[in-house]
């Protein structure tokens, strides 16, 4: 078994045939391993849009690639062969998060007609090496940057030579190797030809606005009295503001007011949602908590 990890650099530019922006793959850089994790080969192109002839500034600036060095690469079609060749059969390719697979979809069905990026086998390194970061009792609630996770592991890096293809999948194989569990690390192997697999990784999460959106379940939009426990009734109309849905409702059997907020986020295969409900707080709510709190003192 061989093990590939993969990076990508690519830069954000408008691409007229589609008319919106695209993330063009401008760099791509991996390293080949044993199965005791050593590198023992390198892969490093660096590729010249079909579009355009510009890179943008804090593209250049991070990764080092020019306008220059951007036109004097090689076509896409052929990066990607050359990558196919290099790589062979019977690998697994892993990748820091999976927008890297994200982006070479993006690519192939936009910029390419035919040829795919060989990924027969697939693991979110990221994802394993929070986990065994947990594993050893350090927290991690979000997505770590590859610097962090190299300092917490004590990997001496110049962070300058990060964003750059190669660097950064020689800095993967020391994490993997720091953190290498066999049993954990088969066990999030993903073969591609699974069902759903591409799809999945192609699809971006979106926060839902409406309540007319078709994945929007509406018993979500139902609500019970805190106070009498009778289904409340809405007052005017659901409106989106600030990452929610909202509403004001209130309670026929009881006069109870309140503000009801849904945040729901469609994901792949579930809508993850959070519902809160607020008591309206009246002017006269308001003077009888001041009268209490004159009572008191």
């Amino acid at each position: 078994m061989k093990y590939i990890i993969l990076d990508l650099e690519w830069d954000g530019a408008y691409y007229p045939k589609i008319g919106r922006f695209i993330n063009q793959i401008l760099q791509i850089g991996a390293v080949k391993l044993d199965d005791g994790f050593n590198i023992i080969d390198t892969f490093d192109v660096t590729v010249k849009s079909s579009f355009t002839k510009r890179v943008s500034k804090r593209f250049a600036e991070l990764t080092g690639i020019t306008k220059e060095k951007m036109l004097a690469g090689i076509s896409l079609d052929k990066a990607f062969e050359a990558y196919n060749e290099w790589v062979g059969h019977d690998a697994v390719t892993m990748t820091w998060s999976n927008s890297d697979i994200y982006t070479v979809l993006e690519n192939e069905k936009n910029l390419l007609s035919g040829i795919k990026l060989r990924i027969e086998k697939y693991l979110d390194l990221q994802k394993y090496i929070q986990g065994e970061m947990r594993q050893r009792g350090i927290e991690c609630t979000s997505q770590i940057s590859l610097l962090n996770a190299a300092n917490v592991f004590e990997i001496d890096i110049d962070e300058a030579e990060l964003h750059n293809a190669k660097t950064d999948s020689t800095v993967c194989a020391m994490l993997l190797k720091k953190c290498y569990n066999a049993e954990r690390l088969s066990a999030m192997i993903i073969d591609t030809s699974a069902p759903d697999f591409f799809a999945r990784c192609a699809f971006k999460p979106y926060v839902i606005k409406s309540i007319d959106d078709v994945n929007l379940d509406k018993k979500q939009l139902i609500f019970a009295c805190k106070k009498c426990g009778e289904q409340l009734a809405l007052k005017g109309e659901w409106h989106y503001r600030n990452g929610a849905l909202y509403a004001e409702l209130y309670c026929d059997a009881c006069g109870e007011k309140y503000f009801a907020n849904i945040r729901a986020r469609k994901l792949f295969d579930t809508v993850k949602i959070k519902r809160k409900l607020y008591v309206k707080r009246t002017e006269k709510s308001k003077s009888d908590d001041m009268s209490d709190m004159s009572a008191k003192v």
